[in-house]
């Protein structure tokens, strides 16, 4: 990967010998790793046993936690915040694991509209909760940086199932609460 950047920055017309240049390869391999370590993520790993017998059968909410991603098409980062909602059926989650499964696909090339999928689904699959709910706010920085050049527009995304979509009363809880 460090060759790849060096040709990147000869490419643009830069001189990769360059003083501030020369550690430059080896800092973007480094970050680029870091920024798809999802890849290297397992969901059942992730979650890792933190399943928990339900005592309510109240909604359970997640939300605000800090989403980085980069987009598939530019590879530009999205950053924003993810909101997470379930209704617990038999079990319920750790905390820290939703946020850690946000991390988990997040840290992969996306579009936000797959990453809000993704989270719902994944979630699901591991809860089995009565309903699902997951909405996420970003900003991107191919239509803030380049193209466009938007600075002040945001994406919002949401993937719903069972109770938070069937049920309305349901379903205006999970918005207000996460508004």
């Amino acid at each position: 990967m460090e060759n790849c950047y060096r040709k990147i920055l000869k490419a643009i017309g830069e001189d990769e010998a360059r003083e501030g240049l020369i550690k430059t390869p080896a800092r973007a391999a480094k970050a680029m790793k870091d920024l798809t370590s999802g890849y290297d993520m397992d969901l059942h790993t992730v979650i890792n046993g933190a399943l928990f017998e339900a005592e309510t059968d109240g909604m359970v909410i997640v939300k605000d936690i800090e989403c980085y991603s980069l987009c598939e098409h530019h590879l530009l980062p999205f950053t924003g915040k993810v909101h997470v909602a379930y209704v617990p059926d038999k079990h319920i989650l750790g905390l820290s694991k939703v946020a850690r499964v946000v991390d988990m696909y997040a840290r992969r090339l996306q579009t936000q509209e797959r990453l809000t999928q993704q989270i719902c689904d994944a979630l699901e699959e591991v809860l089995c909760p009565k309903g699902i709910g997951v909405i996420i706010e970003t900003h991107h920085f191919c239509m803030m940086m380049r193209g466009v050049e938007k600075q002040h527009s945001s994406a919002i995304t949401s993937a719903v199932k069972g109770l938070i979509k069937k049920d309305s009363k349901t379903r205006d809880e999970f918005l207000h609460l996460v508004s």
